[in-house]
């Protein structure tokens, strides 16, 4: 029987790949058109199997911790969080879509790529506040 990979190599990758998701988001707070909350909830998610210590760091962080603790805590969004997340990508596809209006296959990816974004968040659980 194949052993499996190390633990060691595992907790590595996805202590690389929350850093760069927390890279990400942190961007996307200052970028439009970047979401924030995706990746810092990938980031939780992968701290939270790559290192306690960080993923306790996260959850108990003064501007990141709240939504990261929403998440874990219900699993689900508020009717007013799902409009919001929907409606600014809309917005944001449309004016990238305005722009890209000369480049018909790039604007074709934009707008699939948003139509599975819009998709994904309808997808997501709601809750009343």
């Amino acid at each position: 029987m194949a052993l499996p990979a190390s633990s060691r190599t595992v907790r590595w990758l996805l202590w690389l790949a929350g850093s760069v998701s927390l890279a990400l988001g942190l961007i996307g707070v200052v970028l439009p058109g970047l979401p924030t909350t995706p990746f810092i909830l990938l980031t939780a998610a992968c701290y939270a199997k790559a290192s306690p210590r960080l993923h306790g760091w996260l959850v108990n962080h003064r501007f990141l911790g709240p939504m990261v603790r929403d998440w874990e805590a219900h699993r689900s969004l508020t009717r007013r969080n799902k409009t919001v997340a929907q409606v600014s990508m809309v917005v944001m596809v449309g004016l990238s879509a305005w722009g890209l209006r000369d480049r018909p296959v790039v604007l074709a990816i934009v707008l699939i790529a948003a139509l599975i974004g819009v998709l994904v968040v309808a997808r997501i659980p709601t809750r009343d506040r």
